[in-house]
């Protein structure tokens, strides 16, 4: 094991758009075994907006809780856009981003999986006191800014074989 102290933080929302470009769905199960196999994960944390009764995430989440997942949920609001249509958000970036600031101190490296440029001034902020964040995305989804900020970058493509769903 490469790492004694690591925590693990999803961008849920970001992760279903990545998984929607790449064509295939990510089986945590499988990511769990595989970042096993270098580093002692200390927990795992999801962040992801949910919309009342809805079933399909409901099941999904008792999925990621049955496999030991801390889960952090908002409900998605109902915006109503320039042309009268509506967009569902929930951002969770100050939760995650917030979570990984506490636990910062406590930790020998700092997991992300997501692409997002949001995450790019954190990062930075991470490295400066010693702590490495390695980067889990797809080249397709994966920031430019954070892919230079990241100590390291995990394209999920490359490990397919290892994570996806069969």
């Amino acid at each position: 094991m490469d790492c004694k102290k690591v925590k693990v933080y999803i961008d849920g929302a970001n992760v279903f758009y990545t998984q929607k470009r790449l064509g295939w769905v990510i089986d945590w199960s499988k990511v769990k075994d595989f970042i096993a196999e270098s580093k002692e994960v200390l927990e795992w944390k999801y962040y992801v907006g949910i919309k009342r009764n809805d079933q399909k995430m409901q099941k999904y989440l008792r999925y990621l809780d049955a496999i030991n997942f801390n889960l952090f949920t908002k409900y998605l609001k109902k915006i109503k856009t320039g042309d009268n249509s509506f967009v569902y958000k929930a951002n969770l970036d100050v939760e995650m981003t917030t979570d990984i600031l506490l636990d910062k101190s406590n930790l020998d490296q700092i997991i992300i999986f997501s692409g997002d440029s949001d995450f790019n001034y954190l990062v930075k902020k991470i490295k400066s006191i010693g702590r490495d964040v390695v980067v889990f995305s797809s080249r397709k989804t994966l920031s430019w800014e954070l892919k230079l900020k990241a100590s390291k970058v995990v394209y999920l493509e490359d490990i397919k074989g290892k994570i996806a769903r069969e």
